[in-house]
């Protein structure tokens, strides 16, 4: 069975909460698998990101809060297990997540592998636990094989399955799920989409997590200027192209990066015919 779900931030402002609970209202229509909410760098969005997730559990949907443990200590992070596990939370998204700037230490754990394998020391099998995957390979890992087997030590240290990076390349997708395949690793690997509304965001985010925008959509994009419509109806089509080319080939499921819109991952959505 195909697992779809989509990812929020928590908002900052009063505007910005009451959009998400609008977009919420109209994804949580598509019966997703549950909603994730992310976890700012070093813990930064901590209080937001229990809010969120407290507010979408209330309104009755499946929640995966994010976990980073970059400048987290041990007692931080059991803390917040206890707090979910209270709240009936039963899937996590454990990632390593990036060290704030100016912080010299990573804290109590150095790698997304630690932490889940304190997870399951913790909790036993209480919660079903993310990981991350990078189809690209991570900005920081010093060779594929290097990322390869990064990913490896996170599936054996009680990673249940994995959503990835986003991309548009479905060969290095294809390509990295057979490379997992043949280390005997199992667990679902989840495509991350992320639906192309602003080039100059886009552009911004890819450089930054190591994400490639192929030559030819990065040109075309880029030649349509300030033309917002053009570039979102062709970032629609090529996405589209892109999950449904997934899901043929076999994946699990798609994970959506909103960033709160409802708009982009509905017209997808409807496309696909899911």
């Amino acid at each position: 069975m195909s697992t779809f779900s989509f990812e929020f931030f928590p908002p900052q402002t009063p505007e910005g909460q009451e959009k998400l609970r609008a977009t919420h209202r109209q994804l949580a229509q598509l019966n997703p698998a549950f909603f994730s909410v992310t976890y700012g760098a070093g813990g930064s969005t901590r209080d937001r990101t229990l809010a969120t997730v407290l507010e979408l559990q209330q309104a009755g949907s499946i929640v995966a809060p994010h976990l980073s443990c970059v400048g987290s200590s041990r007692e931080q992070i059991r803390e917040l297990l206890d707090t979910y596990r209270q709240t009936g939370t039963r899937r996590l998204v454990a990632l390593r997540g990036d060290l704030p700037s100016g912080m010299a230490e990573p804290g109590a754990f150095r790698y997304a592998s630690d932490l889940v394998q304190f997870i399951r020391a913790e909790t036993g099998d209480w919660f079903h636990l993310e990981v991350a995957a990078y189809p690209e390979y991570h900005p920081q890992a010093k060779s594929p094989r290097e990322d390869l087997l990064a990913f490896k030590h996170k599936v054996e240290a009680g990673a249940n399955s994995a959503i990835t990076q986003y991309f548009y390349n479905a060969d290095a997708y294809e390509r990295f799920r057979d490379e997992c395949e043949a280390l005997g690793l199992t667990v679902p690997i989840v495509p991350g989409i992320m639906p192309i509304g602003k080039f100059s965001q886009l552009a911004r985010f890819s450089d930054a997590c190591g994400a490639e925008i192929p030559r030819w959509i990065r040109r075309k994009l880029e030649s349509f200027g300030d033309d917002g419509a053009s570039i979102r109806a062709f970032g629609l089509e090529v996405v589209t192209d892109l999950c449904a080319r997934l899901l043929r080939h076999g994946a699990p499921g798609l994970h959506f990066y909103t960033l709160n819109q409802a708009g982009p991952v509905s017209t997808i959505w409807q496309r696909l015919g899911i």
